[in-house]
């Protein structure tokens, strides 16, 4: 990977998956309510009826790519989805980054089966980051992609705001969730002399890599 690059946050394809369930909570482990008074929070539970979908998303310089709906989380269905799905994705990508680009992904267990690996091997030649290299990334660390620090959480207040009770009505809030995290980060990045930005807009604009990530993929 080239050492020193300041522009080389543009042309890294930030991916992840993420479970939303007919609440439109995603990773609720991570839901955390801060407060100096008891604010009294709650949490749904125990529906009779419960659903959910697995997302997958990218994030390449101020592009959203995604959501597309993935059937599980195992290592088949995620190397048909890069096989098939994928390069459809990337037709959204201008040429002159694609040719350039760095595909990323965590250490999750279906990301790292030998057919995924190859996969990348000959997408994306000593470009992808992730576990088995050529670039590694780091072990525990979703402070460093903007989908765990800005993009999941954006998404999922705009999901939860309106309670659904089919699946479809689920898929239906996640598309127009992703519709308007895009347009609000197009235009955010559009103005960028908006002297106080609301938290959203300024996330739409700071959610590419942070910088301790390029130091530590780099020396591996």
């Amino acid at each position: 990977m080239a050492q020193g690059s300041r522009q080389l946050h543009r042309y890294i394809l930030v991916t992840d998956e993420a479970q939303f369930n007919r609440d439109g909570i995603n990773n609720t482990h991570s839901s955390q309510v801060w407060a100096d008074e008891n604010p009294h929070a709650t949490v749904e539970s125990n529906f009779q009826l419960r659903f959910c979908v697995n997302v997958w998303c990218a994030v390449l310089d101020d592009q959203l790519l995604g959501p597309f709906i993935l059937e599980g989380l195992i290592g088949e269905a995620y190397f048909r989805f890069l096989q098939e799905e994928l390069p459809r994705l990337l037709e959204d990508v201008p040429l002159n980054k694609r040719g350039r680009m760095y595909f990323q992904h965590d250490r999750d267990p279906p990301h790292s089966s030998r057919e995924v690996r190859i996969f990348l091997n000959c997408l994306f030649p000593g470009r992808w980051i992730g576990r088995g290299r050529p670039h590694n990334w780091p072990a525990w660390s979703p402070d460093l992609s903007p989908l765990d620090y800005c993009v999941w959480g954006w998404m999922k207040e705009l999901v939860r705001s309106v309670k659904v009770v089919t699946r479809d009505a689920l898929l239906g809030r996640i598309l127009d969730a992703a519709d308007r995290i895009r347009t609000s980060a197009e235009a955010a990045t559009s103005n960028s002399r908006i002297s106080q930005p609301n938290d959203r807009l300024s996330c739409g604009r700071r959610w590419h890599f942070r910088k301790p990530a390029l130091a530590q993929i780099n020396s591996n």
